[in-house]
This record gives structure tokens, C-alpha cells and sequence, in this order.
């Protein structure tokens, strides 16, 4: 009973105790996980934000608020109370951080992201991602996180928001189409990292569907930048200008070689690059290549694929001899 009341009677000293700020400097502080009242009071001695981590220790421990401490962000003020502090780590809500995760990341470039922005840690998320093959799986958008969460966390959110985004557009239209869920987001995957223009999308899509059809290989570059970016050493980005060499490697993720889709995705789609896929545009072309102006010249055989690479080939030699004359008029408008 006695142990009861000084409980209550501390509580009750700890809420009268938050109408004494102390005015002091702003100041951010980040508590990892599962750090407890000890690691806690060392974080905020060193930051300022307390005079005593032995005091701030036992409140937490006489109030039984050492079990509720919250990981996170906050921001609080420079020579703070211990009970102040303690009752906003407790009962207050964490800043979130903003991570905007762009369409056609891989999941490196995710994990890497989430790493530097000190949401969680980079190589326990993509070691996470790689074990549970949610590569495309994790759905492209701006997230509001906060520090320091486990991997695991993280993963699993971002995969619950591609569960409610994309995959109701596969369910939409499953009844019109042979692939799988993993095939649609693979093949978008791979639009995703081709297009340049959103516009273009359907007609790439077109493009590999129709390859797919006549068992033709895909021949996608995106496709060999990622299995280069899986060899030991690789940097985990999309490696530019590929040589023939490049697109000999052996790789099941390679498209010039093996034929069909690859073992999975390559990156995280946009839902727009998966409504591609669920309705390509109508045409029959099984070739394209840039057309030097950020979009691309698609055909429907080899010959007019030739011309278009020809072409393009004659417009950057143009562009690479062409010296614009001194005080030339610009294009009229």
C-alpha cells in the first residue's frame, strides 16, 4: 500500500514538475532502439538536454517508465528537467522522418537511403530484402518514419503499402492476362527503368510482351545493369554506357542471353509502369531505341529497327561536329 502511494505521489510530481520549463535551446535527439534508461540518460547528457543521468535514471525507474521509453526523433530543449524529459521520451510522439523513395530503385538504393536518412540500418534492411526476395516489392513513395526503427519494420511497411497500391491493379485485371503477380512486376520493373517519358510506358510494355510471345529474348539493358550490380564488389547502382562484354555476363538476370522474364524484379515499379503491363498499348512492334530527344523510335521489324539505329547514330555525330557560330540567332519562336 505504502509502495503504491509513493508511486502516485512521484507520478503526481513528475505531471506538476512539466509546468516548470526551463527555457533553453532547441535541440534534436535521436534514441535508437531498444535502448534502455541508462543508454537513454547518456544520449541526453551528452546532447545537453539534462543536468543528471543518475537522477533521470531513477525517476524513470520509480515511475516504472523506463519500460515505455519510445525510439525516435525528438526535439527538445537544451538543460531540460529530468522528469520534463522523461515524460516527453515516454508519453510524447517522435518528429517522423520524410525518406522519399523514387519509382525504379532498387533495393539497395532503398537500403542505402534508409541508412543515410538514420531511419534504419542499411545493410540489415537489403540483407532483409534479399532473404525474403521483396526486390520490387516495396513500394515507391514518400514515407513519414521514424529513427532508428528495425529493418524488419521497415521492410514490412513499405511492403504493406505495395500490397495496397499495386497489387489491387493486378487483381483488377488478372482475368485479361497469363502472367502472375511476381511476372507483372517483374516486366514492370524492367519498363520502369526503360521509360523516360511516362506516356511511353504501355508501348515498351507492348514491345516485350509481343518478344514474349514469338520467344524472342527481351535484350533489355536494365536487365544487365542489375545482374552486373549483384557481382561481388558490385556498387549496388545502374552501371551507364554497357559494353559487349557487359552483356555476355552470366547471369539468369541477363535478357540477352536467357530467354523469358528474369528470376524476379529488378527494382520498385510505379503503379503507373504496372498498369502498363495489365494493358499494353495496342501495336505489333517488337523493337525501340532512343530517338536522341529522351524518347524512343519503336518498329515492328528488324529493317525498320536498323533504319531508327542509323538514324540516331547520324544525329548524335551531327550533335558531337555541330559548333554554334558566335552571335547566331536563336530558333525563332
Amino acid at each position: 500500500m505504502l509502495k503504491k502511494a509513493f508511486i502516485g505521489l512521484v507520478c503526481l510530481l513528475l505531471l506538476l514538475s512539466l509546468w516548470l520549463f526551463r527555457v533553453g535551446e532547441e535541440a534534436t535527439v535521436t534514441l535508437p532502439s531498444r535502448a534502455g534508461a541508462r543508454e537513454t540518460a547518456r544520449i541526453l547528457k551528452q546532447e545537453g538536454i539534462i543536468a543528471s543521468p543518475t537522477a533521470f535514471r531513477l525517476l524513470a525507474k520509480l515511475t516504472l517508465l523506463d519500460r515505455q521509453l519510445k525510439p525516435g526523433t525528438y526535439r527538445l530543449r537544451r538543460n531540460m528537467s529530468s522528469a520534463e524529459a522523461l515524460w516527453r521520451v515516454t508519453h510524447g510522439r517522435p518528429d517522423f522522418i520524410k525518406v522519399v523513395i523514387p519509382e525504379g530503385f532498387n533495393a539497395t538504393q532503398i537500403a542505402e537511403r534508409l541508412g543515410a536518412s538514420g531511419v534504419t540500418a542499411a545493410e540489415g534492411f537489403e540483407a532483409f530484402t534479399r532473404a525474403n526476395r521483396l526486390e520490387g516489392y516495396l513500394f515507391p513513395t514518400t514515407y513519414f518514419l521514424s529513427a532508428s526503427m528495425e529493418p524488419e519494420a521497415v521492410a514490412r511497411l513499405m511492403h504493406a503499402e505495395f500490397e495496397r497500391m499495386a497489387e489491387p491493379l493486378y487483381r483488377r485485371g488478372a482475368q485479361n492476362t497469363r502472367l502472375t503477380l511476381d511476372q507483372v512486376v517483374t516486366l514492370a520493373s524492367i519498363v520502369e527503368r526503360e521509360a523516360v517519358h511516362p506516356q511511353e510506358k504501355p508501348m515498351i510494355a507492348a514491345v516485350y510482351l509481343n518478344r514474349l510471345r514469338k520467344r524472342m529474348r527481351l535484350e533489355a539493358d536494365p536487365t544487365v545493369q542489375y545482374a552486373l550490380s549483384l557481382l561481388p564488389g558490385g556498387t549496388g547502382h545502374w552501371k551507364r554506357g554497357l559494353s559487349k562484354k557487359d552483356l555476355q555476363i552470366d547471369s539468369p538476370y541477363n535478357t540477352y542471353l536467357q530467354f523469358g522474364l528474369p528470376p524476379g524484379p529488378i527494382c520498385s515499379p510505379s503503379t503507373a509502369s504496372v498498369e502498363a503491363v495489365m494493358e499494353p498499348s495496342p501495336t505489333d512492334a517488337l523493337y525501340f531505341v532512343s530517338d536522341a530527344n529522351g524518347g524512343h523510335t519503336f518498329s515492328a521489324s528488324y529493317d525498320e529497327h536498323l533504319k531508327a539505329v542509323h538514324q540516331l547514330r547520324r544525329e548524335l555525330r551531327r550533335r558531337r561536329t555541330a559548333v554554334p557560330r558566335v552571335g547566331a540567332p536563336g530558333p525563332s519562336r
